[in-house]
């Protein structure tokens, strides 16, 4: 029973890793087609970068729907509604032969592609002990790892082979695939546990939630922890373009180690889970983060352009923030046990909206030089330190 129950468990989090891959790939995978896009629609760089802010906006906007319905209805039930709307939405923008189209279409991908994120993280937490949770999720981290490294590699390859349009048919199988393993799941939130979705309840639970001060401290920690490194990613044609004077199957010497250090950051995290207390992992992450922004404000400053110069303090900070990451977010979501699904909703929504304005208006403003993102990077983090200190966790180190 329990080598079933295990195997149960692992089953879960490869789900709901694969989940949170929806997010990435939407994102990087058209970024390599950039130039295409531009040339089909005629546009300028400055529109086409609109259409991954408005993804996000819409993004973080839907989170505060799919988190309620999902204490409400179940988790399955949300994931298989936001992903088949999401495969719709991707056919549509692989078809749509004009911008407005498009825009609208990749606005329903962001309200789409929201609920299996949110879903798969209350599954995980209903499925886990708070320790237990803390290694899934970390688990979880190191497989969603993957998909920001694989993401601008096949979509580059895509639109070599097929053109820009196909990396939206290939999203739209993504979903498709992953709707057929969600069917095969049990419903994770039990009957007991199951809330009401009443407006005026709904509206007293996300109002006691944002006058939470903890928890508001916490996922303002994160979203601005996880923004030092989207920077970077919403960046990525600039840097790869502009800075580095590199082409569309480039994207891999920026992604690959970036991912390889999430992927090193989430391991570490989760060996750590049963042997330290969350707040001290969250402690090495921050410190290991630190290092990384100094040593990038360093070599924007005094050394030449070049790939190692500028990759290698993303892949010190990307260690960082997988350590980081898992503890946040469970310690996150157990401030409210009985509403799981509408704190992933507040906590994806204030980190989608952040993300959002990074592509929507700090990257416009810091694309002209690279000290810039620079200094962007060390500002977030400041910020997240500082409302890190704010949680003022009753745990000990």
């Amino acid at each position: 029973m329990k080598s079933k129950n295990k195997a149960q468990h692992s089953h879960l989090t490869i789900i709901a890793a694969l989940l949170a891959m929806i997010g990435p790939f939407t994102i990087d995978a058209y970024l390599p087609a950039f130039p295409s896009i531009e040339a089909s629609f005629n546009i300028s760089r400055t529109m086409l970068a609109q259409s991954l802010g408005i993804y996000l906006i819409a993004f973080a906007l839907s989170t505060l729907f799919w988190g309620p319905l999902a204490d409400r209805l179940g988790r399955r039930f949300v994931i298989l509604v936001s992903l088949s709307i999401y495969a719709i939405a991707s056919i549509a923008c692989a078809m749509t032969e004009s911008y407005s189209g498009f825009l609208i279409m990749r606005t329903l991908q962001g309200l789409a592609a929201s609920g299996g994120l949110i879903a798969g993280r209350a599954m995980i937490r209903d499925k886990h002990n708070a320790a237990e949770a803390h290694r899934a999720m970390a688990q979880v981290t190191l497989l969603f790892a993957i998909a920001p490294a694989i993401a601008p590699i096949l979509g580059g390859w895509l639109q070599s082979q097929f053109g820009w349009r196909s990396i939206f048919w290939f999203l739209s199988g993504f979903a498709a695939f992953l709707i057929l393993l969600v069917s095969f799941i049990d419903e994770t939130l039990a009957d007991e546990h199951r809330q009401s979705f009443h407006p005026a309840s709904v509206l007293k639970v996300y109002v006691r939630t944002l006058m939470h001060r903890r928890f508001l401290t916490l996922i303002f920690s994160l979203s601005f922890t996880f923004v030092g490194l989207f920077l970077y990613i919403a960046g990525a044609p600039t840097i790869i373009y502009d800075f580095l004077g590199l082409g569309s199957d480039d994207f891999a010497l920026q992604f690959i180690p970036m991912v390889a250090g999430m992927m090193l950051g989430a391991y570490l995290s989760s060996q750590l889970a049963h042997r330290w207390p969350m707040v001290k992992i969250v402690t090495l992450g921050f410190i290991v983060m630190m290092m990384a922004v100094l040593f990038n404000l360093l070599q924007a400053i005094y050394l030449d352009i070049s790939i190692i110069t500028v990759i290698a303090p993303l892949v010190i900070y990307a260690v960082g923030l997988s350590l980081v990451m898992p503890a946040i977010t469970i310690l996150a979501l157990d401030c409210f046990p009985q509403h799981r699904g509408t704190a992933a909703s507040l906590q994806g929504f204030f980190q989608m909206l952040m993300t959002a304005g990074v592509a929507s208006i700090a990257i416009p403003l810091l694309h002209s030089q690279l000290i810039y993102f620079s200094l962007g990077q060390a500002l977030s983090l400041i910020l997240a330190f500082m409302f890190w200190r704010f949680a003022k966790m009753p745990l000990k180190l």
